[in-house]
């Protein structure tokens, strides 16, 4: 979604409100992520405030349990129209032809804000490594096997 923002930039108190949906290229994202927020000047300074929702779905970490999470992530930028310094390109969104691509700001927010792990609960035992059983649900009674190096100590003491 494009935004015009020359009335914006140009008369102090004007906003914009949007509120859309639109859908990311990412299997695990299985709803269009809703968008609602608005561009305003106030006082000269330019912003942009949104929040961004939609259902994600991935495994826990530890089970490989299927989830399914909802997010809300909350945007907020200042808007500028030119450069005068180059060290301001990474502190604010820069605006050169007073139109702004809303999706492209979004997805980024969007990607940037899913966590790189989830568990399905904060105390998730996971699977036991030698039987794959969920400790969740239930113990298992494998033994953890002996590591073939200590047995040459092992002999010693049944001398």
């Amino acid at each position: 979604m494009y935004i015009e923002l020359e009335s914006v930039f140009n008369r102090e108190g004007e906003s914009v409100q949007f509120d859309y949906e639109f859908s990311l290229d990412d299997e695990n994202i299985t709803t269009p992520v809703k968008v609602v927020g608005s561009v305003f000047n106030r006082t000269g300074i330019v912003g942009l405030k949104a929040t961004a929702k939609f259902d994600y779905s991935t495994q826990c970490a530890k089970c490989n349990k299927p989830l399914l999470r909802h997010a809300t992530v909350p945007i907020k930028h200042t808007l500028i129209s030119h450069v005068e310094n180059e060290e301001d390109r990474d502190m604010y969104i820069v605006v050169e032809r007073m139109c702004l691509e809303l999706d492209e700001l979004v997805s980024e927010e969007v990607f940037l804000s899913i966590p790189s792990r989830f568990l399905c609960k904060e105390d998730c035992k996971g699977l036991c490594p030698f039987c794959g059983t969920d400790l969740n649900e239930s113990t298992c009674n494998c033994s953890k096997p002996a590591d073939s190096r200590w047995d040459v100590l092992k002999d010693l003491f049944n001398e």
